[in-house]
């Protein structure tokens, strides 16, 4: 959990995801549409990939991908990001964490 952690707090928008998951790529699209430029790790194409797998799942991110951090924060999955979206939290966050300005 320690790996997910440093990962999550490299950048001010972190997406774990699966390079065959089309809500993953849903996700990581609707981050790059609002400007943010979130660092993306594939979890099958890491070396590391289970062992994350596993971490996220002990933090409790049901399903695993799409895993979302913002800020260093889990916010949570694609359902938890479609909700902040659609009531307009997602901007705020998005700024506060200093991934969008606007």
């Amino acid at each position: 959990m320690d790996l997910i952690a440093k990962i999550a707090a490299r950048k001010a928008v972190v997406i774990f995801s699966k390079s065959t998951c089309c809500m993953c790529h849903a996700i990581e699209r609707l981050f790059f549409e609002q400007g943010a430029s979130p660092e993306i790790h594939e979890l099958d194409r890491e070396s590391r990939g289970k062992e994350m797998e596993l971490a996220l799942s002990r933090l409790g991110c049901s399903p695993v991908v799409p895993a979302v951090f913002i800020g260093g924060k889990l916010i949570g999955s694609a359902n938890t990001v479609m909700t902040l979206q659609l009531n307009g939290s997602l901007k705020k966050l998005l700024r506060e964490a200093g991934a969008i300005w606007l």
